[in-house]
């Protein structure tokens, strides 16, 4: 399929919600520009960026609009405007490699699958982000930590799209509906990179403390997900041991990481309950 000329391939909109992302903005959507695949679309909704992001939209966007108020909202909003057969989500701190797109396309189409799961490498400086990389290592593959970033546009017109009030689970919950309806999804090895830059300890724990606060909100729409989720996360690092000892000093922080952003996911989540009970 891939040999088609441009005209004749099936479409895919790539869709990119941005915020204040000006490191990593460029790079991201000139890997879009660069893929093998010839039809391509970029639709990217800014949350109204104070740095130059919304500027660079502009320049390599087919369609760029400002809109709010998060990501899954933002997201959604993409994928009303988008025109493509597929759909592929990526966020503004993802490069794409040359052929990934062509490589899931072709998988997908040799095989009439409404997704495929694309697996992601982190790269950046420092200790923190060293040990997500590692972590990653240990997810390639596994269904209920990684989500399907390429999807027919036609499920989305048929399921609705991201949940809005789900911040930072909003892929989980995505999968979780796929895998719960059984539609045919499939794996490439073709890897997008994920710049996370220079992680600190500090900034993972406010991010998962964010990241708690929906989660209230993901256990109402997918119950017992988290649990599930979990479980297959702590079975993913136990078959991924031999990974770790390979790199004994980050995984074993990697261990310690784990079970901090445990309670920070928690506290989060504690917090938003809290101020229910007192509201109700």
């Amino acid at each position: 399929m891939s040999d088609l000329p441009a005209a004749h391939q099936p479409k895919v909109s790539v869709i990119v919600p941005t915020k204040n992302v000006e490191r990593t903005m460029e790079r991201c959507l000139r890997s879009i520009a660069a893929q093998s695949w010839g039809n391509v679309e970029l639709v990217v909704v800014d949350n109204f960026s104070t740095d130059s992001t919304f500027e660079v939209a502009q320049q390599y966007a087919d369609t760029a609009v400002q809109a709010g108020p998060e990501r899954s909202a933002q997201r959604n909003l993409a994928i009303d405007l988008a025109t493509g057969d597929y759909i592929l989500w990526i966020d503004a701190d993802m490069v794409l490699t040359p052929r990934v797109i062509e490589d899931a396309m072709d998988y997908a189409l040799a095989r009439d699958l409404t997704g495929v799961f694309i697996p992601e490498v982190t790269v950046g400086d420092g200790f923190w982000t060293a040990c997500r990389a590692l972590e990653r290592k240990c997810y390639v593959g596994v269904e209920m930590i990684e989500a399907p970033r390429l999807i027919k546009r036609s499920w989305f017109v048929e399921n609705g799209g991201f949940v809005a009030d789900v911040a930072g689970q909003e892929d989980a919950e995505l999968r979780m509906r796929m895998l719960d309806q059984g539609v045919p999804m499939g794996h490439i090895e073709t890897y997008i990179l994920h710049d996370e830059g220079r992680m600190t300890f500090a900034d993972i724990m406010r991010k998962r403390y964010y990241y708690g606060k929906s989660l209230p909100a993901y256990n109402r729409a997918q119950p017992g997900a988290i649990s599930k989720q979990g479980a297959a996360t702590l079975q993913a690092m136990v078959k991924g041991l031999p990974i770790l000892a390979g790199d004994p000093v980050h995984g074993a922080a990697l261990v310690g990481l784990r079970a901090c952003e445990a309670v920070a996911y928690a506290a989060g989540a504690a917090s938003v309950n809290l101020t229910n009970r007192r509201a109700a």
